[in-house]
């Protein structure tokens, strides 16, 4: 009896052993020809996506969406890539602060998150005073030939954090100055208006403790600079170009309180000059390898800062005139530095005819703005201008690049130009525009502000993404009464990549293990968190570089874009904590020494900036 119980279970152990192997096979086969994925167990972030949202990355047609790790650090190495996130959203406008004080006429982010402001003392009047214990500014007045007291704050430093403006006092009258932030942190600005024509001032950096004061140092500049333009050097120094009637350019001195060397002739500026001038504030450029690009009225060329000599020119631009005070728009597009070959290109946008300025000013008659759009490659050993249509048309605008690479215009009006009355119809509607997309296919309206920005008005990219809007005084004093009055009140503007329902990818950087102090061409790491994130891939990922520009008139002096090499990818799925390193820019060509903000953008979403020093 055992024998035969003994055989049975045999037999029953060996067809159990022959169905499980058959079952194996079948099931194999299937999962070799199925086009359907594994079933894998619970995912680590267990929210489910929107069945209808169309950023849901379920919806993307590819097979990298399902996490794949069973946790811990996994080396990430997928080259699939994905294109950004598409949205509706054509962003949102909020109001931060119904009077900050000053019209924002020059502005400058700096890196302890606060914006410094000011306008112009000639007005002798704002609407903010000196706190008490501050004395008032003695002046002659030129109408009844009496001294008079200016207790009026013509400068502030707006928080960003609570929105609040502190007065500043700036004596030597700024007006129509240009500037820039030194490698330091401090912000240096040149030049301005009579008394304040060849004065340097300096405020914030390593000189400054709490609510600190403009340092102003007067007759430093060998030449009046109004109207001029300030760019940083590939060493941290300052070069001021041009100004009303000076056809020149001078070198800022190293250390605070000293004087400059000797002022430059350049030609150029006297021979871009037409009878409204048209050639203030030029556009001016650094690129790679070290020379700048410099755009006067409708030419442009390419000058050595280190041994002064013109490297070459460049095509005209048709079609009218585009520095002040026609008034166009530049910036030098975003420097990818994962090509090998890196590339520099420009574009020039907006502007008005040669004859606008002088039928305005004269007869009040305001000619139609220029609509088009250019871009030059001017790496190419043989580059030309190509030319686009923008959906409106657009004088005295700021052309702000974002911390995803895409150009933001804003501001300015429809007809017109620069000066004081001179224009009207303002442009009350951003336009966004992505370099990187086909042409006819790179501009998207987005909504409309309620609020004219016109002369004299102002934008910046600010640390979470957002565009602080404020300015626009079209008249030689402060009006509350007009048809376009002085402006003081200012806006938030979120671009799309501030969609809320873009929240979940934003990713969000750690500050506290990441690394802000960079040397140059040295790998550093940067880590963050995405709520939704176990599906990112390298690709999925760039890290960016901005340099916060000083804007005045429609330009955004030293402005400049960085897009980074990344090199490994490594994520903690258990904790949702990925480590980026990258490689910071390899000299001072590419990025000057100083303050940039960093940003980690997720297929065109981008974080919060984090404000990194890069330096030898």
């Amino acid at each position: 009896m055992e024998n035969y119980l003994y055989k049975v279970l045999l037999i029953l152990t060996l067809f159990l052993f022959f169905l499980v192997a058959v079952d194996s096979n079948i099931l194999n086969k299937h999962h070799r020809k199925s086009r359907f994925k594994p079933i894998y167990p619970d995912p680590r972030f267990p929210v489910p996506f929107p069945i209808n949202d169309p950023t849901n990355p379920i919806n993307d047609h590819n097979d990298n969406n399902n996490p794949t790790s069973d946790g811990g650090d996994t080396t990430i190495d997928e080259e699939i890539t994905r294109g950004d996130f598409e949205t509706d959203f054509n962003g949102a406008w909020e109001l931060l602060s119904p009077n900050s004080g000053v019209s924002a006429m020059q502005i400058n982010l700096m890196p302890t998150n606060k914006i410094i402001v000011y306008d112009a003392t000639i007005y002798r009047i704002s609407r903010i005073q000196y706190p008490p214990g501050v004395p008032c500014v003695p002046f002659m007045d030129e109408f009844t030939h009496q001294m008079k007291q200016d207790c009026f704050a013509h400068s502030m430093e707006y928080d960003l954090d609570t929105n609040q403006a502190r007065p500043l006092k700036v004596t030597a009258d700024p007006w129509c100055s240009c500037g820039g932030l030194a490698p330091d942190g401090t912000l240096i600005s040149s030049g301005g208006f009579r008394d304040g024509s060849r004065t340097i001032r300096y405020y914030g950096g390593p000189n400054c403790q709490k609510d600190c004061d403009w340092r102003e140092h007067n007759e430093a500049l060998k030449e009046d600079r109004w109207y001029g333009s300030q760019t940083i050097l590939p060493n941290g120094d300052f070069i001021v170009i041009g100004g009303r009637r000076s056809f020149s350019y001078e070198f800022l001195p190293k250390v605070e309180g000293q004087i400059t060397d000797k002022p430059y002739f350049f030609p150029f500026l006297y021979e871009t000059s037409d009878l409204d001038e048209n050639n203030l504030y030029p556009f001016v450029h650094l690129i790679p390898d070290g020379n700048l690009f410099l755009f006067s009225n409708n030419r442009s060329l390419l000058l050595n800062p280190t041994n002064n000599k013109v490297v070459r020119t460049f095509p005209v631009l048709p079609g009218g005139s585009r520095n002040y005070p026609a008034s166009g728009m530049s910036a030098l597009l975003p420097i990818n530095l994962n090509n090998n070959n890196v590339t520099a290109e420009v574009m020039v946008c907006g502007g008005n005819n040669p004859n606008a300025f002088f039928l305005a000013e004269t007869r009040k008659t305001f000619l139609s703005a220029l609509q088009d759009c250019n871009r030059m490659v001017i790496t190419d050993p043989n580059p030309t201008w190509d030319s686009e249509r923008m959906p409106s048309r657009r004088t005295m605008g700021d052309a702000l690049i974002l911390p995803n690479g895409q150009i933001l215009f804003i501001n300015g009006a429809q007809v017109g130009t620069s000066a004081w009355w001179d224009a009207d119809q303002p442009n009350l509607t951003p336009v966004l525009y992505s370099p990187e997309k086909a042409k006819g296919k790179r501009f998207k309206v987005m909504k409309p502000t309620t609020i004219a920005r016109m002369y004299h008005s102002t934008s910046a990219v600010i640390p979470n993404g957002k565009i602080w809007v404020a300015g626009s005084n079209t008249h030689d004093t402060y009006k509350d009464h007009d048809k376009f009055p002085t402006e003081t009140r200012v806006e938030g503007f979120s671009p799309p990549y501030l969609d809320p329902k873009l929240d979940n990818f934003r990713p969000q950087i750690i500050e506290q293990t990441s690394t802000k102090d960079l040397k140059y061409g040295v790998n550093f790491e940067t880590q963050f968190s995405v709520k939704r994130g176990f599906h990112l891939t390298k690709n999925d990922i760039k890290v960016t570089m901005y340099f916060p520009p000083f804007t005045t008139h429609g330009v955004s002096m030293s402005q400049r874009l960085l897009v980074l090499k990344n090199e490994a990818f490594v994520k903690d799925i258990i904790k949702g904590v990925f480590k980026l390193t990258s490689v910071a820019p390899p000299a001072g060509e590419v990025a000057p020494p100083g303050y940039y903000l960093l940003f980690v953008v997720h297929r065109g979403v981008p974080s919060k900036g984090m404000w990194v020093h890069i330096q030898k």
